[in-house]
């Protein structure tokens, strides 16, 4: 018999731990290969971890919701076979999941464990560009901070459990001689700055219901945390007369469904003109890079798709390149993976430029929070019949609908902002049997 490790797989490009959300067997149980062993959350998708061999589960080593980087063995199979090799690998002790929280997460509430200002040992001096803005907004000395990530590095959990604890490590700042023999003859006690209490618990009642944070959840807001901490929000709306692509849209509708299966939706001329003006104004299909700005030549259209708990953002690839017909199918597709479970990870990547169906709510107003590290997200609204001042001073009902744009101002001003919504706009107006086609 041999004795095969499962890793914690990386499920996304930046993605570099998961978190078991559910095991889906236990010790004892047989498996064959790609059988789904447990459920794994990361801050980009849901996902099954499947069975690399056939055999037994021999020993589980992370728990359900327990949050380990990728590589970790999350548990162990006995397969058939044998020899000296196999031997050795039952006989190694089990390697102990490492639980690190990214530089980008934010700790989950109630998960810190008292830090002491405790030397570090030697190899644990990479600090992370979030962990070494943290210790700089505290001042915190982290050559005194023992790391709890792998080889000893310093995470912001760390550093947020010494906040918390008030007792905040600072070096001694270097004083001349005559500083302190000042210092040493006055009699003045500098008291230190007392740091802000962490927030009260919230009480609860009788009749409360507290409802437990999901990995999904938690995933969620990160992200958000991290998109309106680091992206400075604008916002802009723009009004668009959309009565003849309603017509248009009417008149399809029941032979579309019929000849294809699925229903033509709004939503499908609206990313369709979208995706033609960022190719038009491209630096709309942008991302915040630190040291640069990322002009992205692809456009992938994420779109928000809405569970009972959860929010998922899967993509629509080379969206420009696509018809009317293939946008709405795509978008039926996804959407259906996502309320049956079965979206896979790649679906939810590479998206440059968000547009949410903030309408299908009822809403006519809303300012979205920019879809981290993309630098837009526009919101498109319910369509409304409005009275509407006509050339020439007539009053006529009209199809109106309301587009907000947010923006990351780090990468995008006013003017291309306004020019691309502007473009949207038109072309929507101008959408008719006459000069859209929908294949």
């Amino acid at each position: 018999m041999a004795i095969q490790n499962i890793e914690m797989p990386k499920l996304g490009e930046s993605v570099t731990e998961g978190t078991i959300e559910k095991w889906l067997v236990k010790p004892g149980d047989t498996v064959n290969k790609y059988d789904p062993l447990a459920e794994v959350n990361t801050d980009k998708v849901t996902a099954e971890i499947p069975s690399s061999f056939t055999g037994t589960i021999k020993e589980i080593l992370v728990q359900e919701g327990e949050t380990v980087e990728v590589g970790v063995v999350v548990c162990t199979i006995e397969t058939e076979g044998g020899g000296e090799a196999s031997a050795d690998v039952a006989e190694q002790p089990a390697a102990a999941p490492v639980k690190e929280e990214p530089a980008n997460e934010m700790p989950a509430a109630g998960s810190q464990k008292p830090a002491s200002p405790v030397k570090k040992g030697a190899g644990a001096s990479r600090y992370s560009p979030a962990v070494m803005r943290m210790a700089q907004e505290n001042d915190i000395d982290l050559s005194l901070v023992e790391g709890s990530g792998k080889e000893g590095r310093i995470t912001r959990k760390d550093l947020q459990s010494i906040i918390d604890s008030g007792n905040i490590p600072t070096a001694a700042p270097v004083q001349t001689a005559k500083e302190s023999e000042t210092q040493a003859q006055s009699a003045t006690v500098v008291q230190p700055v007392a740091k802000p209490a962490a927030p009260a618990p919230i009480p609860t009642s009788a009749g409360d219901i507290e409802i437990p944070i999901t990995g999904v959840r938690k995933a969620i807001a990160t992200n958000m945390l991290r998109s309106k901490h680091e992206a400075p929000h604008a916002w802009t709306m723009i009004e668009v007369d959309v009565t003849n692509l309603v017509q248009y849209r009417d008149s399809l509708k029941k032979d579309f469904k019929q000849k294809e299966g699925f229903n033509l939706t709004y939503f499908a001329f609206f990313v369709k003109a979208v995706s033609q003006a960022l190719k038009e104004f491209p630096m709309m299909n942008s991302m915040w890079a630190g040291d640069k700005i990322i002009q992205k030549k692809d456009i992938n259209i994420s779109i928000a798709v809405a569970t009972e708990d959860a929010l998922y953002v899967p993509v629509i690839k080379h969206a420009d390149e696509k018809t009317i017909k293939g946008i709405g199918r795509d978008i039926n597709e996804l959407a259906s993976k996502v309320r049956s479970g079965k979206l896979k990870s790649d679906e939810m990547q590479g998206g440059t430029f968000t547009v949410n169906n903030t309408g299908s709510f009822g809403s006519i107003q809303s300012m979205g929070i920019i879809n981290y590290p993309q630098a837009a997200i526009l919101q498109v609204e319910s369509i409304v019949k409005r009275p509407v001042i006509m050339d020439g001073g007539m009053i006529a009902a009209r199809d109106m609908v309301n587009l907000c744009l947010s923006l990351d101002h780090r990468v995008l001003d006013g003017l291309v902002a306004g020019n691309f919504l502007a473009r949207v706009k038109e072309i929507l107006e101008n959408i008719s049997a006459d000069n859209t086609s929908i294949y």
